[in-house]
């Protein structure tokens, strides 16, 4: 099966769960009249649609390079993982305005609704279901050396966490009394805020992937090991790196002796080229300039 295949079987096991965990939770808020349900349910909808940014985004991003694409179309996966981060900052700004609301009623001496035993259940499920969606997601997501997959599976993290908001809401409020029903929207808002943290550590990601950040120290430090563990390779500097989707982009300067046939020269460079893309993906893209170690000699025309 093909990275592409394996992904899309990734994403739908989840969407399946996603889809009944929103028909679930938002029948169990209306009927058990809980507004941390109904802001969970909202939270499991926009990981159903962001769920479908996924497949479609993941099709585009597989297609190889073209002549208008040289490096190929990988940025579109980086696209996907930073719409899935805005639809999160969205949802999370609807569901902080709706309990900001309720929590204003209530200080103004309003009633508000007592939640019941089935958005409880709702809530027990919804963290089962979730958590064992966001192992299955996440293990593969690494697996297969998706940003995509693993950000959706961070997703569906947030929300099993989100869920628990809402438990102890919810279950406050039924075991304390009317007193207490405050504490469904107050459990709404801390969903919300759970729902910011999420987004903005996706955002953060595909910032730095788009605005072509360096690669974390330890693996340029790893990159610059595997170059210097070949005979005949001295001094690897210059050294550039950045991510194109969930490939590597690797460029650097070796000096070899300058009395070295350039055949041996280029076939110790293809060999660091393997050596770099065996370590770190098959769609590394790696350009390695050599230079003499003796100084340039004077050009004769």
């Amino acid at each position: 099966m093909t990275r592409e295949n394996e992904i899309y079987k990734v994403t739908l096991a989840g969407s399946v769960v996603n889809v009944v965990l929103t028909a679930f939770k938002f029948a169990a808020g209306v009927l058990g009249h809980s507004a941390a349900m109904m802001a969970d349910a909202v939270h499991s909808l926009s990981d159903f649609l962001t769920d479908l940014v996924v497949l479609v985004f993941v099709r585009i991003s597989s297609k190889p390079a073209d002549s208008g694409h040289d490096y190929g179309h990988g940025k579109y996966e980086t696209l996907a993982t930073a719409l899935i981060g805005v639809a999160l900052l969205i949802v999370a700004g609807g569901i902080l305005f709706q309990s900001a609301g309720a929590l204003v009623s209530w200080f103004r001496g309003e009633d508000l609704p007592k939640p019941g035993m089935l958005a409880l259940w709702a809530a027990l499920i919804s963290i089962v279901l979730k958590e064992l969606t966001f192992q299955y997601t996440v293990r593969w997501g690494r697996k297969l050396h998706s940003s995509v997959v693993e950000a959706n599976a961070w997703h569906h993290r947030s929300d099993a966490l989100s869920s628990i908001g809402a438990l102890v809401g919810i279950g406050g409020a039924i075991l304390f009394g009317d007193r207490w029903t405050v504490l469904d929207p107050l459990a709404s808002l801390i969903v919300g805020f759970f729902i910011i943290h999420a987004a903005w550590k996706l955002l953060k990601n595909c910032i730095d992937d788009l605005t072509e950040a360096s690669l974390p120290d330890d693996v340029e430090k790893e990159i610059l090991s595997i170059i210097t563990s070949f005979p005949d390779v001295q001094d690897p500097h210059n050294l550039r790196t950045r991510r194109i989707g969930d490939n590597f982009a690797i460029e650097v300067h070796i000096r070899m002796d300058g009395d070295l046939p350039l055949v041996k020269a280029h076939t110790r460079t293809h060999y660091i080229e393997e050596a770099l893309k065996e370590r770190f993906g098959p769609g590394t893209h790696v350009v390695v300039h050599v230079e003499p170690v003796k100084p340039f000699p004077k050009y004769e025309s």
